[in-house]
């Protein structure tokens, strides 16, 4: 386990995928993001360097850092060259475990026997798919947030993962400027999407039962609580059908009636093409949402 990570590659150029990639290039490692789909690959090379830009002006990090880091990431479809050199993976693919079993058994086959396996997914817990994965004891949940906002990373073991595996991601995410919770136990959403997810749930059953709409339900939390968003612009900025295809596999999967209302009702978003922040229109149209104007919460003390 003595060999130091220097190369990365991370499955996915979603927008996780682009904010991960980019934060282990600006740290200083090469990084190759994959993708099966080629469209999504052009999408990332032209969001990366706004991105970059985006970070570098929040103070995430310099922009000559940013520069440099921008020539680390490489983009691959090819399982072959995008695994073959790679010390550590991160992936965030869909939340099925069926889909990241498989694509860890197709990388099991390719990257050298050292490599470690880390899965970025939001509400599985390791141990779904880690015997899939070829390599068990190399294996742990790497979780990461909106990297715009947050250098705050969860690593979740499962109870096969070496204590060298643990140890070597821990170094990994000090060299990353990652600040680093570690779960003692398995647990579906971490700590703080535990509680985010419970938030969410909560909102979208008093939507879609009619009680209230998602512009006073976030009212409601704001006027209260004094954040910047409520519980339907988070879900803007998570993405629609992120949140969608999250509800709909546990309401599939524990069976509950109201967790299939939750599902339906983000379907019809979905359906029209209003996903969020990323189409400029959701629940909120988009780059002024209602939510940042001063008037939004008009009469509240």
């Amino acid at each position: 386990m003595g060999k130091k990570i220097k190369n990365v590659l991370v499955l996915g150029c979603g927008t996780m995928g682009q904010q991960i990639g980019l934060q282990f290039a600006v740290s200083g490692f090469d990084v190759v993001i994959f993708d099966i789909f080629e469209e999504s690959l052009e999408k990332g090379k032209k969001r990366i360097p706004r991105l970059a830009e985006k970070m570098a002006g929040f103070q995430r990090f310099s922009k000559e850092d940013a520069e440099k880091g921008l020539k680390r990431i490489s983009f691959s479809s090819d399982y072959e060259e995008a695994g073959k050199n790679a010390d550590l993976i991160n992936e965030s693919v869909p939340e099925d475990p069926k889909l990241k079993a498989e694509i860890f058994a197709k990388f099991n086959k390719i990257c050298p026997e050292h490599t470690i396996f880390t899965t970025n997914t939001s509400t599985l817990i390791p141990s779904m798919f880690a015997k899939e994965t070829g390599r068990p004891e190399k294996f742990a949940a790497l979780h990461f947030h909106d990297l715009a906002m947050t250098n705050l990373v969860d690593i979740m073991p499962h109870k096969n993962t070496s204590k060298e595996t643990l140890e070597l991601i821990r170094n990994f995410c000090s060299d990353s400027d990652l600040f680093a919770i570690e779960l003692k136990k398995e647990q579906h959403g971490y700590v703080f999407n535990t509680m985010l997810t419970q938030l969410l749930t909560a909102a979208l059953s008093l939507a879609s039962k009619g009680v209230a709409s998602p512009e006073d339900i976030d009212k409601a939390w704001m006027g209260v609580m004094r954040t910047h968003l409520g519980p339907f612009g988070i879900i803007d900025s998570v993405g629609i059908e992120t949140v969608w295809k999250i509800t709909d596999y546990w309401a599939k999967t524990l069976g509950t009636n109201q967790g299939k209302r939750n599902a339906e009702f983000l379907k019809k978003y979905v359906d029209e093409g209003l996903l969020g922040m990323k189409s400029k229109k959701g629940f909120y149209s988009y780059p002024n949402p209602k939510y940042l104007n001063p008037d939004f919460l008009s009469g509240i003390k």
